[in-house]
């Protein structure tokens, strides 16, 4: 056999057991992931709302609302109502109020440490006005090392902070929205 020949049969070969190759490389991956969608894995922020258009009332900041909104139209099937008489679930915010709080000093009596602190107050109704979910506060603290020299950082860590707390809560109000529904769902059967 000639030195052409032998790359050759070698070269049919290796296309041969490519798409094999691609085959099995495709199952070793889709395993996993059948895996976790058979068990109910979902991402982070996944929640199943049964209601279709939710309206976002009440006194919430204006990051607060946008947080919601944004974890409403990526998080669920539902939409977002600008007019409350569109929706089927009004979702007010009573209060929400931020805190910091000093957490620990160092040696020399300087702060070292603050505890950041949202609070958020909420009820969901439906549009004939009965309580879906009645007057409920959820809180969230997160601890923030801070240091003298870099206060401009420690600012920005600080507003970091302050907004990975609200998509947070978000979350969890609409957790606990869905909770709630799943909990008259049962009670009407």
């Amino acid at each position: 056999m000639s030195a052409n020949q032998l790359k050759s049969k070698q070269s049919t070969l290796g296309t041969h057991f490519l798409p094999v190759r691609r085959m099995m490389l495709g199952m070793l991956v889709l395993t996993p992931v059948s895996g976790l969608l058979a068990c109910g894995y979902r991402l982070r922020g996944m929640v199943d709302l049964p209601y279709r258009v939710i309206a976002i009332t009440g006194s919430p900041t204006p990051p607060m609302r946008n947080d919601l909104q944004q974890v409403i139209l990526t998080g669920t099937d539902a939409k977002v109502a600008i007019n409350p008489k569109d929706a089927d679930v009004l979702l007010e915010i009573t209060n929400e109020v931020y805190g910091r709080e000093i957490l620990t000093y160092n040696s020399s009596g300087q702060i070292s440490a603050y505890r950041l602190t949202i609070r958020v107050g909420f009820r969901a109704i439906d549009t004939a006005g009965a309580d879906i979910l009645p007057d409920t506060e959820i809180y969230i603290s997160r601890d923030m090392d801070f240091s003298n020299s870099t206060v401009l950082a420690t600012d920005a860590q600080q507003q970091q902070f302050l907004t990975l707390m609200r998509k947070d809560l978000a979350v969890q109000i609409l957790r606990r929205l869905a909770a709630s529904s799943k909990s008259q769902q049962s009670k009407s059967f």
